[in-house]
């Protein structure tokens, strides 16, 4: 398979900008007051949603060059935009509304359709669902970490 460099770099751009925007919007409101235990400490964020979102960027552009119809991108790609734009809004429900429960049922709704974007990326591409697997991991750690800020604040 040939590599269309100009469009690995757009699929991958776009979660890392979504990412980038996001923490830009909510970077002067990550101190919370009481944090649960197993918290990492605030430098793994940023590491860890780097290499997620560029993960997720590399799956994407997968299913975007696969031998599949506009039908079935559509359809494996649709969910994968959902969760992106979840997964912004997230962050600013979280640390600038400090709504803790309604961002807890936000990353539930976000975790349900990272699931189903692995799902639809499955039917298409072993490679670009695995590649989404750490992705759920570290979002259900976050919802952990969420639901345990709402509990103890």
């Amino acid at each position: 398979m040939t590599v269309n460099l100009k469009k690995l770099i757009k699929c991958v751009a776009i979660p890392l900008l979504v990412g980038a925007l996001s923490a830009l919007l909510t970077k002067d409101n990550y101190n919370i007051p009481n944090q649960p235990p197993l918290s990492p400490p605030a430098w793994v964020f940023p590491v860890v949603w780097t290499v997620l979102y560029t993960l997720m960027g590399i799956a994407s552009y997968i299913i975007c060059e696969s031998n599949i119809t506009r039908e079935e991108k559509n359809n494996a790609l649709t969910p994968y935009a959902l969760q992106l734009v979840l997964n912004f809004f997230w962050s600013i429900i979280f640390f600038n509304m400090r709504q803790y429960l309604f961002a807890f049922i936000w990353i539930v709704a976000l975790w349900l359709l990272i699931l189903i974007t692995i799902v639809r990326f499955r039917k298409n591409s072993e490679t670009a669902s695995n590649l989404l697997i750490p992705y759920i991991i570290w979002v259900s750690f976050a919802a952990y970490l969420n639901l345990a800020i709402y509990l103890i604040n």
